[in-house]
């Protein structure tokens, strides 16, 4: 199987307790089965979710099936997923130069050993 990696980066509202809740919503088994489920149906075969300070950062490989447009149809026509996204509104905030209502914005790659 034929992988590809993604990268994104969002930021959480800088406040302790808001931090501390996000991580709660996705410490191991604590995500909702809806949404695992959503991420693995779109063709993500591995997410990882990294910290530091406010910032995150999310990798993902992708089997040959992910198309991220599709995923966001996908996403949008499910109401489970939509309720999460709504969760986690309550904790993320937007990148300063993303677009408005933008979370997740692709990384660039600039270096590879």
């Amino acid at each position: 199987m034929t992988t590809k990696r993604y990268c994104y980066a969002c930021d959480l509202k800088d406040n302790a307790q808001l931090i501390a809740a996000y991580k709660a919503y996705h410490a191991e088994g604590k995500a909702w089965p809806e949404i695992t489920k959503s991420i693995k149906d779109a063709g993500i075969v591995d997410m990882q979710i990294y910290l530091t300070g406010n910032r995150m950062f999310m990798i993902m490989e992708v089997d040959e099936t992910f198309n991220p447009e599709e995923k966001a149809k996908m996403d949008a026509n499910n109401p489970k997923v939509q309720e999460w996204e709504r969760l986690m509104w309550k904790y993320q905030q937007e990148l300063p130069w993303a677009k408005k209502g933008e979370k997740w914005i692709a990384l660039e790659q600039i270096f590879q050993l």
